[in-house]
């Protein structure tokens, strides 16, 4: 049976979310430190998924831009906490990707206590979106997150990746197991959206999404 992965947003919703994002995307600073935060003055949405789960190919496919996150093909490029601000009505936030890093084991505890402090006690960030890579779904490090989130009280939005890598029915097989996995989870949205940055399908619903939070969490 056909599952239907979509949010239910209409041509108006969807359109706010094109002309949110075809605004300027400013990258702001690295953090490598709590001390390095940036004001809280805008609502915050942060990017989190495995090393090399397609995290900045995302971004850019948001933003329309080719090279606003860096891509690469070596798992845990990405090592601080990168801001971006989107039309200075939003902060995107890409993490360093959890799980496999090539990187010294102090480096890796160092990328990992900075992201539970700040998952755990930035007031501004109103949602986390979780990259799960659809060819192979839900891992440990992503059900570890979710338990520290869930803790946290952060709520979180899982979408699954590079759609684009598998049959369309392998595509609804995964999808059916993740929202099964969080069914019960009290810090994650019960959808789950289906992406694909290499032929777009997903994006315009995320981009949505992610209006939607900043029109309803906008700070004065």
């Amino acid at each position: 049976m056909e599952i239907d992965h979509r949010f239910n947003f209409d041509d108006v919703k969807i359109e706010s979310g094109r002309k949110l994002f075809t605004q300027n995307c400013d990258f702001l600073l690295s953090v490598a430190s709590l001390s390095q935060l940036p004001d809280e003055n805008l609502p915050e949405v942060a990017f989190a998924g495995r090393s090399n789960v397609g995290k900045s190919s995302l971004v850019n496919a948001l933003t329309g831009r080719k090279t606003l996150a860096k891509t690469s093909n070596t798992p845990g490029r990405t090592r601080q906490l990168n801001f971006f601000n989107l039309g200075r009505r939003l902060m995107l936030v890409d993490m360093p990707g959890h799980g496999f890093a090539r990187a010294s084991k102090s480096d890796i505890l160092g990328w990992t206590g900075l992201v539970k402090d700040y998952l755990r006690g930035r007031v501004n960030l109103r949602r986390l979106i979780l990259l799960v890579y659809s060819r192979q779904g839900l891992k440990r490090s992503d059900v570890e997150l979710m338990d520290l989130l869930d803790e946290a009280g952060v709520t979180y939005q899982l979408v699954l990746t590079k759609e684009d890598k598998l049959k369309h029915g392998m595509v609804n097989t995964v999808h059916a197991k993740v929202i099964k996995s969080i069914a019960k989870r009290p810090a994650a949205n019960p959808n789950v959206i289906i992406t694909s940055a290499v032929k777009g399908d997903g994006i315009a619903e995320l981009r949505a999404l992610l209006t939607e939070i900043a029109e309803l969490t906008a700070i004065d």
